[in-house]
């Protein structure tokens, strides 16, 4: 049977505890728009939130959606208007609609800051924003980004979280000979770790408090510790920290681990509301706190660094799991002791 003809399998959030795995419509784009044939999705930490707990942050689900935001594929039929890569463009997925609210400013040079934005998989919005995990989706051409030659699509599939890290660690500026702190070696913090080797760091450290992470931040070249090691963090005096856990304890940890005069990126997204920091160090070591959401510009940057070999990310991908068992492959990513980074293939 070819691709074409194949169900058209998606994987669609429904409720909390509900994630299903059965056919969608077919595409059906606007002028616009390209149908892509989806090679790999990656499951990221909002899809797990999704089908977790009904919502991730204040996107609450409130309607069923196709989940992810991670993916790449082949492009089987052009935007109508000529806008966009023709068909047989192997292609990976920007997700972002920048968009105003027409009432609050946001830096022009910033989309990834505009108050009303869209995402793909994301129920900020209502009605919300249907995601790409699908044999065949509708996608605006803007989005698509041609692969690089020679680049796989399964590495492909990790440009977007790649461009997040990207991005997190460039919020800190130049690290060239600086050493670099990653707290949490989730796939977003090893994607931190590869984007600090490309940008020239002269050490890169990670923390986390498995083994299986930790194992592949070594192969990645970064020194390891564990994160529950309180003496050995607050040791390590790094010039950048990046914090990528997303939790409290980790956000203590990054203040803890920077030099005097250093900078922490706050990576990671942090509970709604107030969040306890060790405010008094920070202050008194001049530490500059940064802020790091999604990514701006970076997106290509990033498919050619993956293209060219600079950005390495072997190891990273631990699981590749059919859509048709996409729950499992949910729940494997979900453990963050046996896993990193699992795709879903389409």
């Amino acid at each position: 049977m070819t691709g074409a003809a194949r169900e058209n399998l998606g994987v669609v959030a429904h409720a909390a505890g509900d994630l299903r795995i059965g056919p969608v419509p077919e595409p059906v784009p606007a002028d616009d728009e390209a149908v892509v044939e989806v090679a790999f999705g990656g499951v990221c930490g909002s899809d797990l939130h999704y089908w977790k707990h009904g919502a991730a942050g204040a996107s609450i689900l409130r309607e069923p959606m196709i989940l992810g935001h991670e993916v790449s594929g082949r492009v089987i039929r052009a935007a109508a208007d000529g806008t966009g890569p023709t068909a047989g463009t192997r292609v990976a997925a920007h997700p972002l609609t920048p968009r105003g609210d027409g009432r609050t400013p946001y830096p022009a040079d910033r989309p990834n800051l505009a108050p009303a934005s869209t995402y793909l998989g994301s129920a900020m919005h209502r009605p919300h924003t249907q995601g790409a995990f699908a044999r065949r989706v509708a996608l605006p051409a803007r989005m698509l980004h041609g692969v690089p030659k020679g680049l796989s699509l399964e590495t492909a599939a990790l440009a977007e979280p790649a461009t997040v890290a990207w991005h997190g660690l460039e919020r800190a500026g130049d690290v060239r000979g600086k050493r670099v702190a990653v707290i949490g070696a989730g796939p977003i913090g090893q994607l931190v770790i590869a984007a600090a080797h490309h940008h020239g760091a002269a050490e890169v450290v990670a923390t986390d408090v498995f083994e299986v992470p930790l194992g592949i931040a070594r192969q990645q070249g970064a020194r390891t510790l564990d994160a529950r090691d309180d003496e050995a963090i607050e040791a390590l005096h790094a010039d950048v920290v990046v914090e990528s856990s997303g939790t409290v304890p980790g956000l203590a940890a990054a203040v803890s681990a920077a030099a005097r005069g250093g900078t922490v990126v706050m990576l990671g997204l942090q509970r709604a509301g107030g969040v306890e920091a060790p405010m008094a160090t920070a202050i008194t070591r001049e530490l500059t706190l940064a802020g790091s959401f999604r990514f701006a510009g970076e997106f290509g940057d990033v498919l050619a660094a993956l293209g060219d070999g600079t950005l390495r990310t072997e190891g990273i991908v631990t699981h590749v799991v059919p859509v048709e068992d996409a729950l499992r492959g949910f729940e494997t990513a979900a453990d963050a002791s046996v896993s990193s980074k699992v795709l879903i293939s389409f």
